[in-house]
C-alpha cells in the first residue's frame, strides 16, 4: 500500500478521536487534531501527485476519509447546538446522496469515476473552514460568532449547488450506459395450406 493511502487510513482513525474530544468539551484539542487531519489531507495529495502514487484505492479512500471526518464533526457540533440543525442536515444529506449514487452505479455495474467538481472542491474547503472556525472560536473564545453565521449560509449554498452538480453528472453518466436498441419485429409466417383430396 502506498504512503498516501496509509495517511488516508490514519485520517479515518482520527474520526472517533475528534468526536470524543467534542463530546468531552475539549474543543481546543479537537481543533488541533482537526487541523492535523487537514494537514495530512494536503500531504497525501501532494505525495500522490509528486511521486505518481495515485491508485484506484486512493481515489476512493481519500474522499471517504474526508467525508467521514466532516460528517462526524458536523453531526457532533450540531448535536451540542454549536451549529444550526439545517446546515448539518444539508451537509450530511449531500454526502449520503453522493455515497448512495456511487453505490447504486456500482451495483448496476456502471462505476462512476471519482473526479470532484471545482464547485465540490470549493464546497469541501468551505466546510473545513467552517468546522475549524467553530472549533477554534469556541475553544479559544475568539468571539467570531458573526463571521461564523455568515460563513454558515455561504457553505449551505455551496453544499446545495455541489449536490445538484453531482446529481446532474450522475444522471448523465447513467444515461450513457443506456443502449437504445430498436426492438426486432418478428413476422409470423403462415404455413401454406394443403388442399384436401376429394374422394
Amino acid at each position: 500500500m502506498y504512503i498516501p493511502n496509509i495517511i488516508s487510513v490514519l485520517r479515518i482513525f482520527l474520526v472517533p478521536v475528534v468526536v470524543w474530544l467534542i463530546i468531552a468539551g475539549r474543543l481546543q484539542t479537537a481543533f488541533a487534531v482537526f487541523v492535523f487531519a487537514g494537514i495530512t489531507d494536503a500531504v497525501d495529495g501532494f505525495l500522490a501527485k509528486r511521486f505518481d502514487w495515485q491508485t484506484e484505492l486512493g481515489a476512493y479512500l481519500d474522499p471517504l476519509a474526508d467525508k467521514a471526518l466532516l460528517m462526524s464533526i458536523y453531526l457532533a457540533l450540531g448535536f451540542f447546538g454549536y451549529l444550526p440543525a439545517w446546515i448539518v442536515i444539508v451537509v450530511v444529506s449531500r454526502d449520503i446522496l453522493i455515497i448512495g449514487a456511487i453505490l447504486l452505479a456500482w451495483l448496476m455495474n456502471r462505476p462512476i469515476p471519482m473526479q470532484p467538481h471545482p464547485i465540490s472542491k470549493a464546497n469541501t474547503l468551505g466546510q473545513i473552514v467552517l468546522a475549524a472556525l467553530v472549533l477554534g472560536g469556541l475553544g479559544f473564545q475568539a468571539g467570531i460568532d458573526g463571521m461564523i453565521q455568515t460563513i454558515i449560509f455561504f457553505v449551505g449554498g455551496l453544499t446545495i449547488l455541489s449536490a445538484i452538480a453531482y446529481l446532474l453528472t450522475w444522471l448523465r453518466h447513467m444515461a450513457s450506459y443506456e443502449q437504445h436498441t430498436v426492438p426486432l419485429r418478428t413476422r409470423r409466417t403462415v404455413p401454406p395450406s394443403k388442399d384436401k383430396a376429394v374422394s
